[in-house]
């Protein structure tokens, strides 16, 4: 499902209000509410608002737990990692519990770091499917969602559910969600502003298939939905 807003600020509202909307569905449905969070910074506004009373008070957050897509190997309190966005624009001002908030964690080292948080997810998940109320995306100008980058061979994955990887344009390792993983969920929804994403969006979503390229090609949920919420200057190259 593909919804256009006006701008970033109708854009962020309306993830704001899909998020309460998923929230609200899960818990009454299943008791709890899984959320894999984005970085980057389309979302923070959609954050902010989420923490304002008029959407803060529609969402349980007693039965929210709250998990991220993926995450630079950075210090928690440098403005790169995705956990410190979150925390300063949502979390520090919603009552999740603590318990319940579950930043990815490189150390001692990447390839732990994501052992560890796959191990995480298998007990959280078990013994079920592991099935993402919804899961968050962003999507980068040379097509990389999460930390899906093109040309990695992340991309190949089938059985790992969170990888490290390298990225060597910016000299960063990271962590990540893998597609199998991501594919999963109940709902996977990319936000997406700027005219300067308004090609690889066309391309994304109505380009040839070329993953290695493109990555977020790679998101297809299997018995999920797929949402894109585009401001009208990045879906100004699709013809709706």
């Amino acid at each position: 499902m593909i919804r256009v807003f006006e701008d970033p600020e109708t854009l962020s509202r309306g993830a704001a209000e899909f998020i309460v909307g998923v929230a609200r569905e899960a818990v009454a449905g299943r008791g709890r509410f899984s959320v894999a969070l984005s970085g980057g910074g389309t979302p923070r506004r959609t954050y902010e608002l989420l923490a304002q009373p008029h959407f803060r008070d529609e969402v349980d957050w007693a039965r929210s737990h709250i998990f991220w897509g993926d995450e630079r190997c950075v210090a928690p309190d440098d403005p790169r990692s995705n956990a410190r966005l979150a925390k300063g624009a949502l979390l520090d001002h919603v009552p999740v519990p603590a318990s319940q908030v579950h930043p990815m964690d490189c150390r001692p080292s990447p390839a732990a770091g994501a052992q560890c948080y796959e191990a995480l997810l298998r007990e959280f998940f078990a013994p079920g499917e592991p099935r993402f109320d919804l899961l968050l995306l962003g999507l980068g100008e040379n097509g990389h969602t999460a930390s899906l980058f093109p040309g990695a061979p992340v991309l190949a994955e089938t059985k790992r559910w969170v990888a490290a990887v390298y990225v060597a344009e910016q000299d960063l390792r990271r962590l990540t969600l893998t597609a199998p993983l991501i594919n999963q969920a109940q709902a996977v929804a990319f936000l997406v502003a700027g005219a300067a994403k308004a090609a690889v969006v066309r391309e994304v979503i109505a380009g040839p298939w070329d993953p290695k390229r493109l990555p977020a090609q790679l998101i297809r949920p299997e018995s999920g939905q797929l949402h894109w919420l585009l401001d009208q200057a990045s879906a100004g190259s699709l013809r709706l």
